[in-house]
This record gives structure tokens, sequence and C-alpha cells, in this order.
């Protein structure tokens, strides 16, 4: 075991994040999201929600500062009356760590499986809210990050 590492983030999880390189992105998918058909690297955290996890990366995952928009949400689907509440908690987790790269970008339904498809890893989670998806780009760790 290792100090200051959150539980919920596995030796498997861990390995993979430390694996992505720069540009390199990753999936946070709900527990609806068809990750074992799309993944090229799964990781299965059925037992949590989407929120607790992101949180737990985002302490040590750099947001690509190179990109306009390093963050992305599957978009509601034209005509669909939900309004997405989980997304107002991944914007306060992102902000806590990485304010000024808190930007995101709302990708149609097929096109975020399309790109969920090329990522390096999806994280297949039991998050029964609807439209929970989450693509977070890796970006570089700067000498002052590392104090």
């Amino acid at each position: 075991m290792l100090k200051h590492i959150p539980s919920i983030l596995s030796p498997e999880l861990l390995k993979i994040l430390m694996e992505m390189g720069h540009g390199d992105e990753i999936v946070i998918a709900d527990g609806n999201f068809p990750g074992a058909a799309i993944a090229q690297r799964l990781v299965r955290l059925d037992g949590h929600g989407v929120p607790e996890i992101l949180e737990a990366i985002m302490k040590f995952f750099p947001l690509d500062s190179y990109t306009e928009k390093p963050v992305a949400l599957m978009g509601v689907v034209p005509g669909d009356p939900v309004v997405p509440t989980i997304w107002d908690t991944y914007k306060e987790i992102i902000s806590a760590q990485e304010p000024e790269r808190c930007k995101i970008e709302f990708v149609e339904r097929f096109d975020f499986y399309e790109r969920a498809k090329k990522a390096y890893a999806v994280v297949a989670t039991g998050e029964t809210a609807i439209y929970a998806n989450i693509i977070l780009k890796k970006g570089v760790v700067l000498p002052e990050d590392e104090a």
C-alpha cells in the first residue's frame, strides 16, 4: 500500500494514468456506456460513481494546456428533456484542481462514441446519472507542479 493515494484508484488504473502521455484521453463512463464494446483498455470500477473517481483522478492528472477545451462531455440528444445536473459537480471538481483549464466541450452522442474508441482507456463505473460520461485529455507535468 502507499500513502495518500485514494483507495478508489486501483493499481490497474494508476498504471494506466502513468502510462498515458501528453494528448492521450481517458473516458470515465456512466453505467449505461458501452465500455466493453468500445475500450482499448477497460478498467471496471462498477461500485463507484463518476464524481468520486473524477475527484481522485484530478488530484494527479494534468489537463492539456495546449488544447482549448481539455474536457469533453456527451451532449444531450436533441429533444431529450434531461438536464444533467451532474455536470455542475464535474465543473466544481475540475475547477478545484485546474481552474485555468476547466473549459468543457460538448460532443454529440455518436461522435463521443467514436472519440471514446480512440481513447487510451475507458473507466466503467456504476454511475446512474444520465449523460454522465466525461473525457479528459492529459497534459504535461511542469517542474513547478512537481513540488
